[in-house]
This record gives C-alpha cells, sequence and structure tokens, in this order.
C-alpha cells in the first residue's frame, strides 16, 4: 500500500510541477497539490504539498498538524533540515527525509544561495486537521 500512495502522489502532483516557476533569491512558495480521503484509513487524508525554495531561500521554524505523518521527497537542488533538536542535514534531489507526528521543523531551507530547491510533501493526516503548518509555538 505504501508504495501504490507514493505513486498516487506523484502522479497528481505531475501538473503542479510542470507549471511552477522560479521564484527571486530569498523567496519561498508552498503550494497545495492534492487532498483525498483515504477509503482503507476512514478518517485520515493523503495531502500532498509543494514547497520551491528560490536560491538561499527558508521556511520559518514550524510544527505541523498533530497528526501529520510526512514524507517529504527533494524533487530538485537540495534542501537544508532539521528535525526537534537532531543534526541538521542537507538532503539532495531524489532523497527524503520523514516528519512523525509532534515533530518540530526547527530549519528547512534551500541548501544553495545560487540554485533553486523543491520539494513535495506528503501528509497523511486527520481528515479534520485542515491547517497542515503553524508557526514555531517554542
Amino acid at each position: 500500500m505504501r508504495n501504490a500512495l507514493i505513486l498516487s502522489a506523484l502522479l497528481l502532483a505531475a501538473p503542479v510541477l510542470a507549471l511552477a516557476q522560479g521564484l527571486a533569491p530569498g523567496e519561498a512558495r508552498v503550494t497545495p497539490v492534492f487532498d483525498h480521503p483515504l477509503p482503507d484509513l476512514p478518517g485520515r487524508s493523503l495531502r500532498g504539498v509543494l514547497v520551491e525554495y528560490g536560491p538561499g531561500g527558508a521556511s520559518p521554524p514550524h510544527d505541523h498538524a498533530p497528526s501529520a505523518f510526512i514524507a517529504a521527497t527533494v524533487l530538485e537542488g537540495a534542501i537544508r533540515s532539521r528535525l526537534n533538536d537532531g543534526p541538521e542535514r542537507v538532503f539532495r534531489a531524489g532523497e527524503h527525509f520523514v516528519e512523525h507526528p509532534g515533530d518540530h521543523h526547527a530549519v528547512s531551507a534551500n541548501a544553495s544561495d545560487s540554485a533553486p530547491a523543491k520539494l513535495l510533501a506528503v501528509f497523511v493526516v486527520k481528515t479534520a486537521e485542515t491547517v497542515l503548518t503553524t508557526p514555531a509555538r517554542r
């Protein structure tokens, strides 16, 4: 089922990925890509979000919906990421990381000051939770 979910997410994201435009240095853009209830998991949905960073772009520290399990795949460039109090890591195109419910995303940024970066974040989340990201409360 996991592979089917990932394949579905990528197929649904293809039209949005094809339309994405470049960003100016320091800019960040988050675009919802899809939102589908999971028929085998009542009360849960699969949601996809395209996160794009211009050169040097970053998101402020943030938290996600309490029930959110997230698989993020870097589509282009390289992304710096740090969860909770763990080490900061760089993920390159084709690599992925996961976030568990309750994780704090302390760093999410383009690792390059000269090239753009993109990632696709796929959420498995309670359908009733409509706000996926909130500024850090810590």
